[in-house]
C-alpha cells in the first residue's frame, strides 16, 4: 500500500505523540506501507519548521531526524504538472495531488479539513482520508 501524508500530518506526529498522525507515522517506520514523499513536500516541511509558532515547541533536529527518516521513503523527483481538470482549491496542496498520481497512491492522508482536499474525497484511485480514518480503515 502506497500513502502520502500531508506535511500536517508529518507535523503533527511531531507535535502530538500519541495521536492519529503519530501513529501513522510509526506504522510506516514499522514498514507497513509504503510512504511516497517528493523534494517539493521535504522543502515544504523545512520550511515550515521555521515558522515561530512551530519553533516554539519543536526542536529543530526533531525535524531534522524526521527530514532525515524520510528520506528511506519513496521520494519522487520533479512532480508533473495536474491534467487538465484536475485542480487544487489551495494552490499550496497542488503537489499533494500531483504525487497522488504520480506515486501510484492508494492514500492521501490529511487533516487539513479547510484547503478542499478531504472533500474531494479522492482522485483517480487515490482515496484522500483523515489520519483518524486512516487509522481506522487502512491500519486496522
Amino acid at each position: 500500500m502506497r500513502v502520502i501524508l500531508d506535511t500536517n500530518v508529518l507535523l503533527g506526529a511531531l507535535i502530538s505523540p500519541q495521536g492519529p498522525p503519530d501513529a501513522i507515522y510509526r506504522a510506516w517506520r514499522a514498514a507497513r506501507f509504503d510512504l511516497v514523499t517528493s523534494g517539493a513536500q521535504l522543502d515544504e516541511l523545512r520550511r515550515a519548521s521555521r515558522y515561530p509558532k512551530l519553533k516554539a515547541i519543536l526542536p529543530a533536529h526533531r525535524i531534522g531526524t524526521m527530514v532525515n527518516n524520510l528520506q528511506r521513503a519513496i521520494v519522487l523527483g520533479d512532480l508533473p504538472p495536474l491534467p487538465d481538470g484536475i485542480g487544487a482549491t489551495d494552490p499550496n496542496d497542488a503537489f499533494l495531488l500531483a504525487m497522488a498520481l504520480a506515486g501510484d497512491a492508494d492514500y492521501l492522508v490529511t487533516g487539513d479539513r479547510r484547503a478542499g482536499l478531504l472533500q474531494r474525497g479522492s482522485l483517480q484511485r487515490t482515496r484522500i482520508l483523515t489520519p483518524a480514518t486512516f487509522c481506522a480503515e487502512a491500519l486496522l
